[in-house]
């Protein structure tokens, strides 16, 4: 795997020398500009997509809250234009309508329709009348906009024009969605235009608009925008049944009944109702009608113009809550985030390093996205992420190239005499080329051809090759099949251990359940060459597990990677052992007390081997957990019943035990052996003292 290292820590100058973290802080640095520039703008507003999903979900309900009592929109949708019969509004019907919102209390309204061109039907003087009647009602102008700076702005006929207030409705889309409302300050200076929005707030506040150094100022309202004298609009949460923010009976008001409503007609209770839906509101005339096509992408889904002037308007009266991070936060984070991911690669192990890093940017996405719906805090995601993706990439082909020159001088000088085992180990730890080794908990594990010399006699040198060839080949199929390390071979002997070179915390179990597995290879193998008319091979296996010593061990010119200890000794010894007992497989109490929720095994005795005098209790191992059935779990348990009345030295009961067992399996080895000594020690007693351990005289 790419990026394994040495254990070593690189120097400065060391550190200096690596291209790829040059390219990592040249790519950080540069998403300083980009994200000024904003030219990853279509990816980030994806995020931001689904950061205010979270956020009109899961933010306070009062911050993601629509002013009704506020703001208003008066609706002028499909069903309105299907039953007024023809389209666009009349002017004079725009005059009325706009009257009667003044009377029912209106505060300020604004007219979202652009009249630059006169009526052909000469209605601009009437609607000039029926603005005139009416004080603060703003009609949209459009300023028309060239590299940068306006050349001049649309405005309504200048007939309507004299008769009302006007302020530019121009939406300025960022990478194709309108999500936020820019301010020209150049068009209030030259031209005394505010974006609609703005103007409306400020006749519905009472006060003055100006803008410097970035922020907005509405009275005592201090409204921070961003480099682009942006305004982002915080879009609030619609109610589950609505698609649309005109969908809320208490904000869109059907433009149908506006247009009908006649004062002098009206009786009290529709006047009342009529009024507690407009009376000291901010009131929107718009178009929501599929055929104005007057829908604009946001980062909510599609809005209508008129929503979006709404939107805008409540976003600044709740207290512009959603606002970009300062620049100073902004590269803080991105600094940081670049120190960590850099540090994290320093970390030796890919099996820490890889879930780290799947955390940090996890961790910082989280983070954005908790910022964003608890704070309205806007941290620049998709320029972060994109220097972060390159900056791991950078590294990482640069770790993958360095680790196969590191494999290729490895294999290159050491290949023709160690295994590929050694060889990863190497890779993954140069270190280890120096003579000597490291201590470790490990499972080692020997194993013989039970009669191999008479099986040799009985064959030529060709098949004797031939047959041991193909035994060692299965046998070791499985040994590495359960990342077990072979050794070394000693004719027919197979050396091996697990735990190392890679750490394996389960060693216990693997090599119980290898062993198990070729003992059941051998059943088959033992069919086939049956068939044949070839030898039977039976196996005896030892197997121990402890602190054991393991590394490169041998001369400057020629090493093996190997292991050496008490424990390795034992586990030769256990199988030298399974002679005594005519068995096949036997494990020691420190393997069985490690793997012993994974295995079946019998107790088979408490034993002291050649050279040493410490008793260990040895077992049979049977299979994998809960495999044991048929005759063959009968036999384990009359079996177990007459080892306790062994170990009560009840030799007589134990012997009888024994021989019912050995009616379900007459074969069986330690049973046969237990019948035997039963019958020994009935004959020649033992002391009063006697402590049960039964102690080997040969290595077997």
């Amino acid at each position: 795997m790419a990026g394994k290292k040495k254990k070593t820590p690189l120097t400065l100058s060391e550190l200096l020398k690596r291209y790829d973290l040059w390219i990592a802080l040249v790519v950080f640095l540069l998403m300083i500009p980009a994200e000024r520039t904003e030219i990853f703008n279509y990816f980030e507003n994806q995020t931001l997509s689904a950061r205010h999903l979270l956020r009109n979900h899961y933010a306070e309900p009062a911050d993601r809250a629509f002013l009704s009592e506020k703001i208003a929109i008066a609706n002028l949708d499909e069903p309105f234009f299907a039953e007024y019969g023809s389209f666009p509004l009349r002017r004079t019907d725009v005059g009325k309508i706009v009257e009667n919102l003044r009377f029912l209390g209106a505060k300020v309204v604004v007219v979202d329709m652009l009249m630059d061109f006169p009526s052909s039907y000469q209605e601009d003087p009437v609607i000039a009348e029926s603005l005139k009647k009416t004080e603060n009602t703003i009609l949209v102008s459009m300023l028309q906009i060239r590299k940068g700076h306006i050349e001049k702005v649309n405005y309504p006929t200048k007939v309507i024009k004299d008769a009302s207030l006007t302020a530019y409705s121009n939406h300025t889309e960022s990478a194709g969605m309108q999500n936020r409302l820019r301010i020209f300050p150049e068009a209030a200076q030259k031209f005394g235009e505010w974006p609609v929005t703005i103007l409306a707030l400020a006749k519905f506040l009472e006060v003055e608009p100006r803008i410097e150094n970035h922020v907005l100022h509405l009275g005592d309202r201090q409204i921070g925008l961003d480099q682009f004298n942006d305004l982002h609009i915080d879009f609030s949460s619609l109610r589950s049944t609505d698609r649309l923010l005109t969908q809320n009976p208490y904000v869109g008001i059907p433009g149908m009944a506006l247009l009908e409503f006649d004062p002098e007609d009206a009786d009290e209770d529709e006047i009342e109702e009529l009024k507690d839906l407009v009376d000291g509101k901010l009131v929107f005339l718009g178009d929501t009608s599929e055929v104005s096509h007057d829908l604009f992408d946001t980062i909510v889904g599609e809005v209508y113009g008129v929503e979006v002037m709404a939107q805008e308007a409540n976003t600044i009266l709740m207290g512009a809550r959603l606002r970009p991070a300062s620049d100073a936060l902004e590269i803080t984070v991105l600094l940081v985030f670049m120190m960590l991911l850099v540090s994290l690669h320093f970390l030796s192990e890919p099996k820490f390093r890889f879930p780290l890093l799947f955390l940090l940017f996890g961790a910082y996405i989280a983070s954005s996205g908790f910022v964003y719906v608890q704070y309205g805090i806007i941290l620049s995601m998709s320029y972060l992420l994109f220097a972060g993706f390159i900056a791991f990439a950078a590294i990482n082909i640069y770790l993958f190239i360095q680790e196969r020159k590191e494999r290729s001088f490895i294999q290159g000088a050491f290949g023709q005499y160690l295994s590929p085992a050694v060889i990863e180990a190497l890779v993954e730890d140069p270190d280890k080329l120096q003579l000597g080794g490291e201590r470790r908990e490990m499972t080692a594990y020997f194993s013989d051809v039970a009669g191999f010399s008479t099986i040799s006699e009985s064959l030529t040198p060709e098949e004797l090759v031939n047959l041991l060839n193909e035994y060692l080949t299965e046998m070791c199929q499985v040994i590495s099949d359960s990342n077990g390390t072979v050794d070394k071979f000693e004719g027919d002997a197979i050396i091996a251990f697990w735990g190392a070179p890679l750490e394996q915390l389960d060693h216990a179990k693997r090599a119980c359940w290898a062993s198990i597995e070729m003992q059941d290879r051998l059943i088959d193998m033992r069919k086939r060459l049956k068939e044949e008319g070839r030898p039977i091979l039976n196996v005896r296996m030892g197997v121990n597990s402890g602190p054991m010593v393991v590394g490169n061990m041998g001369s400057k010119t020629r090493m093996d990677y190997t292991m050496m200890g008490d424990a390795v000794n034992l586990a030769a010894r256990l199988e030298g052992a399974n002679k005594f007992y005519k068995n096949y497989s036997m494990i020691s109490h420190n393997t069985y007390n490690q793997a012993k929720e994974f295995i079946d095994v019998r107790e088979l005795d408490v034993i002291t081997v050649v050279g040493k005098d410490e008793p260990i209790t040895v077992y049979d191992l049977i299979g994998k957990k809960n495999t044991t059935t048929g005759t063959k779990a009968q036999l384990v348990e009359i079996y177990n019943q007459g080892l306790k009345a062994y170990k009560s030295r009840d030799f007589v009961k134990a012997g009888e035990i024994f021989a019912k067992a050995l009616d379900v399996i007459p074969t069986d080895g330690p049973s046969l052996t237990y019948q035997a000594r039963c019958q020994q020690l009935l004959t020649n007693p033992p002391e009063k003292d006697w402590d049960g351990v039964w102690r080997l005289t040969e290595k077997g």
